[in-house]
Formats: structure tokens, sequence, C-alpha cells
């Protein structure tokens, strides 16, 4: 297992110098955020970062994410030279030393909260979704701003992304999925690239939006329409544990060889599709990271890890849910709890 943290580079201001002080941190997650979805990224670009990572001691393996454009998921006319760009881009960071590819397929939304700085008992703030609150958003009038959203959308082209995605329903979505899938995953295996797809945020549709990557039923058709290894899973444990008819530990067991990237964090679930994200201690939220930790190293997990979203403590300020601290908590715990699974105790 490899412990690793994300950096949205230079601008970030959880530093290269402060990650490479965790204990136990082995490399970045990063990407080059500069360039628009569907572009090719320039060589010199990936290399900065890789060299900035190594100038601190620390590995560039995992990107997140190299964005699928839009009118992939839709399945338009340009697609074929978009899937094109897609896989030059996979090789040029397998070139570059990269081993894994984290990415999504949600339509227009990235992973999505009502609230980004909700208050907790104990005086800190985290990331919090309250489905009634979201349902009665109309994104089109609301002020959405998420780390993850493109902020290049106008509303006029939001509008009209949407109105594209009426014709798309969820049989639609995987077959757009499986053409994006069955032209890059033989790309992958010459590159010696694994992708590793990150599941719906959260799990079920929004603003009536197909989603599709969801848990167990959506991994084994993934894995029916391409079976390469290279055709794997980001297990989010906060993603996929927000629904509790997924069962974490059983899938870190089934889809263990398949699994090539892990973001463990806690979420407690307050209700009906209601959940926020809690502490990364076990006792703190609604999973059990130990049981989804030994289910994983038990089945022979060697892949990348990374403490996901964290609370805003200590009156640290900066990009919602991706504060040092928290985070760097979350990294010793999930060390500690993997030494001792480790050690047979």
């Amino acid at each position: 297992m490899k412990m690793t943290f994300r950096w949205y580079g230079p601008d970030d201001p959880v530093t290269l110098d402060k990650i490479r002080q965790i204990p136990g941190m082995s490399g970045v997650v990063s990407a080059v955020y500069e360039v628009p979805a569907g572009e090719v990224w320039p060589e010199e670009s990936i290399e900065r970062i890789r060299a900035q990572a190594a100038q601190n001691g620390l590995e560039f393996e995992v990107v997140e994410s190299v964005p699928v454009h839009e009118d992939i998921k839709l399945g338009a006319p340009g697609r074929d030279r978009l899937i094109a760009n897609y896989a030059e881009n996979i090789r040029r960071l397998g070139k570059a030393g990269v081993k894994v590819i984290c990415y999504n397929f949600m339509p227009v939304f990235d992973w999505l909260r009502s609230e980004l700085s909700h208050p907790l008992p104990d005086g800190s703030n985290a990331l919090a979704y309250d489905n009634q609150t979201v349902q009665s958003m109309d994104p089109l009038k609301s002020e959405l701003s998420l780390p993850g959203w493109d902020e290049s959308y106008t509303h006029e082209g939001l509008r009209a992304l949407l109105t594209q995605y009426k014709s798309i329903d969820e049989e639609r979505l995987w077959d757009n999925f499986a053409y994006f899938l069955k032209a890059i995953i033989p790309v992958c295996e010459q590159a010696g690239v694994k992708m590793a797809i990150h599941p719906d945020d959260p799990p079920w549709g929004i603003f009536g939006l197909p989603r599709i990557i969801t848990g167990d039923e959506s991994y084994a058709r993934m894995a029916e329409i391409c079976p390469s290894i290279y055709n794997g899973i980001t297990l989010c444990t906060g993603s996929l544990g927000a629904d509790p008819n997924n069962d974490l530990a059983a899938l870190a067991q089934k889809y263990a060889e398949r699994i090539h990237f892990v973001h463990a964090r806690n979420v407690k679930i307050t209700g009906e599709r209601c959940f926020e994200e809690a502490p990364h201690l076990s006792r703190m939220g609604s999973l059990n990271l130990y049981e989804i930790l030994k289910a994983l190293h038990d089945a022979g997990f060697d892949g990348y890890i990374r403490p996901d979203h964290g609370r805003m403590i200590w009156g640290e300020t900066g990009r919602p849910g991706y504060g040092l601290y928290d985070r760097a908590l979350g990294a010793a715990y999930i060390n500690g709890l993997w030494e001792a699974i480790s050690a047979g105790r």
C-alpha cells in the first residue's frame, strides 16, 4: 500500500513541503489543471508536476483526474476526436511514470454537497449533504461552486448542457461509457496505465441526471464490458458509504484485484440520503474503516490510497474538504490501522 495526498498544484495552500512531513507519505495525486477538458496535456506540464514532487522526495504516480469531456458522455458526433486526445494523454502520462488515472463518468456535476462548511459539535466544519435541500435547488439559479466544479460554464452553457442530457437515460449513458472504455483500455494496456473510475458522489441521481457507478452491480457490469484489469476502480469509501446498502468491506474483498486506488474517509449518515463528512476514526461515523482496510489487506491490495475529504479544524481555512490538518490526521490513522492489520493484531 502506498500512501498519497491530493495536491492542486503551486496555488494549493497545502504545499509540497508540508505534505512531505506527513509520516509515511510516498507521493502526491495531482493533474494538469490549466488545460480544458478534452484537450491534450503538454508533456512539459506533466514533467513539471513530476519534477516538483521529486524535489520534495515525493512520487507522482497517480493522476486525479483526466476529465472526460461531456461530449463523450453524451455520445456527441465529436467524441472520437476527444477520445483520441484522451488516449494521447494516457500515453504521455505513462511515459512520465504515472501508473493510475482516477476519473469519473458523472454528467455535468462532479461531487455535490448542500453545505461546504457545515458546523460540527466539536467546533470544526465539514462538507454535508441534505437531499431535500439539494432537490429544492435549481442549478441554473443557485450559486454552485465546488472544488470539482467546472467554473467555466456560463448559465447559458449549463442550460444547453442540461437540455442535451434530457435525452440521456442510464442505458444511453452506459452505452457511451462502454464506447469510451473499449477505445481507451487497449491504450492503457500498451502504456502501462490503469484506469480507476471514481463512483458517483452521491451515488444516486441529481437534477434529473443519470448516475451509473453506484455499487456492486455497476462494477460487475463495467468489468463485463472490458474484463481487462486495466479497467479498474477507485474505491471511495465516503461516496459509496453514503448509501447504507453498499457493504464496503464486501466490495473491497470482491473487487480487490480491480481496485487500483482508494479514497479513505468516513461519513455519518444523518437521514435518508443525508450525510455529513466525519473524522476518519471509525467510531466517529457510519463506516468501519478497520473492516474495510482489513478486507483490502486480506485480499492482497497493494495499490495507492489517500485520505479523502477532511474537516476544517484548528482554525484552518481553504479549499473545502482539502485542508491539511484533518487529512494529515486521516493519513496517520490509516497508516496505523494498516500497520496493525499487517502485524496481525
